[in-house]
């Protein structure tokens, strides 16, 4: 079953129009086709979006609704995502190459996490402090303002949700760009917006180039906070800007996660896991377990049972059921991760399987890539520091706690880690041990929108998800009512 796409108008300030800026082609990888050109939108664009989006945060009548009226908008978007998963799915494979299965995964995401955060809204109370004098005292929550969304290319309808649910849900309006690379499920997710109702201005979708759109909205004066997801290096050139600014900014950026592997753990489990955390999405997630550490009693059984494992994964189109691991998102990406390939084969690494694209007509067309395992690289490799952002995975022993707390630790990132162990104590010791902001044991790339997700190091600053998410995307303010009704004894006069 295949769908229409979006008709190519962007959403500018509740408003569908044609954008003024430069083309965008959106392509479908597995197949080397087109999807659809349209035109991105322009700086003229971008400020007639926020221009609208200041009206419409500052009216009174969305100033004024109450917690559990403004919940009501967020609900009716995931009712929207719920109703529209398989349309939804269909364009967001179409848009990045993921497998249906995923797609369809990432939209029910999506969903949970508008009604998430509208429950968040609903049960949140502001603080009553204790008082230090004859007055009360207490502290309430305002939005920010407006607030610019920079989302990626891999998972777009979940990475749209986690940004623009809780910054909606705490009275801002939300500004979103997506990526040029994957931007037809976000004008889908625009069009449902529209549907449930949210009053127009507050909600804009807006296509283009980081370097005009992205940086347009970082830099203005009335974005008064960005949120953005994607490569170091723009998260670095953002971060200056906004502290240009002194502007809130939370950057969730890249990884270069390690995975350790006991000698008591579960091995079927161990490698099961491994195999989801690194050549799911093939391998083009932040969060991928790409830094394997094995424990040298296990290594050269461990190791050849999961080449074994990893040579069995079904490499296919998005669309097949059975696929596992299906096209990367454009050729472009392909060419990016095959030359870090080309790194590790001068660095001297032993390639257990894969280092090259499958063969056979069915992949001819399309931007495949097969599972890689590259053995004989020291941590210090240049394969072992930097982000490959595809379904590479390196493998290195370790002898004890120590010598992998030190290997683990010893990278600029700090995003993610993944512990195998069936001794509960070492994997406390371990978790709190690593630079990690997630730490998973005996599982691996599991997500609850309660729970707080980011990174330090160069993998970012900030925390979306949880409680505490929705408070990112406020302004606190601390009020004093006098209760002794006597003027201050500082000021005197006769």
């Amino acid at each position: 079953m295949s769908f229409p796409f979006p008709d190519g108008r962007l959403f500018v300030g509740g408003e569908w129009q044609a954008g003024s800026g430069a083309e965008i082609t959106s392509t479908f990888a597995a197949e080397g086709t087109e999807n659809m050109r349209f035109a991105g939108a322009s700086k003229a664009d971008v400020l007639s979006a926020i221009d609208r989006a200041k009206t419409a945060q500052a009216d009174p009548a969305w100033q004024r609704l109450k917690p559990h009226e403004r919940a009501m908008y967020l609900y009716r978007i995931a009712d929207g995502i719920t109703a529209n998963i398989e349309r939804i799915s269909w364009l967001q494979s179409r848009d990045t190459s993921k497998t249906r299965n995923e797609a369809r995964a990432l939209a029910g995401s999506a969903a949970a996490t508008f009604r998430y955060f509208g429950a968040v809204l609903e049960t949140s109370d502001e603080l009553l402090t204790a008082p230090r004098g004859d007055y009360l005292t207490y502290s309430v929550h305002d939005p920010i303002g407006l607030v610019g969304a920079i989302t990626p290319w891999n998972s777009p309808i979940a990475s749209d949700a986690q940004k623009a649910a809780p910054a909606l849900a705490a009275g801002n309006a939300v500004l979103l760009k997506p990526a040029s690379w994957s931007p037809i499920i976000s004008l889908e997710l625009a069009r449902i917006v529209e549907e449930a109702g949210l009053p127009k201005g507050l909600y804009s979708v807006l296509p283009g180039s980081g370097r005009e759109v992205g940086n347009l909205l970082v830099e203005h004066p009335d974005i008064g906070k960005v949120s953005f997801t994607g490569g170091t290096s723009t998260g670095r050139h953002l971060a200056h800007v906004a502290a240009e600014k002194l502007m809130p900014i939370s950057l969730e950026l890249g990884g270069k996660s390690p995975t350790i592997v006991f000698e008591d753990c579960d091995e079927d489990l161990a490698i099961a896991g491994i195999l989801f955390g690194i050549f799911s999405s093939s391998g083009q997630s932040c969060i991928a377990g790409s830094r394997l550490f094995v424990q040298r009693s296990i290594y050269d059984r461990f190791v050849s049972r999961l080449v074994k494992a990893t040579e069995a994964l079904k490499v296919g189109h998005p669309f097949d059921a059975e696929t596992q691991v299906s096209s990367m998102v454009h050729a472009d990406h392909r060419a990016s991760v095959e030359a870090y390939v080309q790194t590790a084969r001068d660095e001297g690494g032993e390639f257990l399987t894969g280092g090259r694209r499958p063969e056979g007509a069915e992949y001819d067309n399309g931007a495949y890539y097969q599972p890689t395992i590259i053995a004989g690289l020291t941590n210090q490799a240049q394969t072992c520091r930097e982000e490959i952002f595809g379904p590479v995975l390196v493998v290195m022993p370790f002898d004890d706690e120590d010598d992998v707390i030190s290997m683990s630790n010893d990278n600029d990132y700090g995003l993610a880690c993944g512990i195998w162990s069936r001794d509960h104590a070492k994997c406390w010791r371990l978790a709190r041990a690593i630079r990690a902001g997630t730490v998973w044991i005996n599982t691996y790339k599991q997500f609850s929108i309660s729970t707080p997700f980011g990174g330090d190091g160069a993998s970012g600053m900030g925390r979306e998800k949880g409680r505490a998410g929705l408070r990112a995307y406020q302004r606190q303010k601390s009020i004093y009512e006098d209760h002794s009704g006597q003027p201050h004894p500082w000021a005197r006069w006769p």
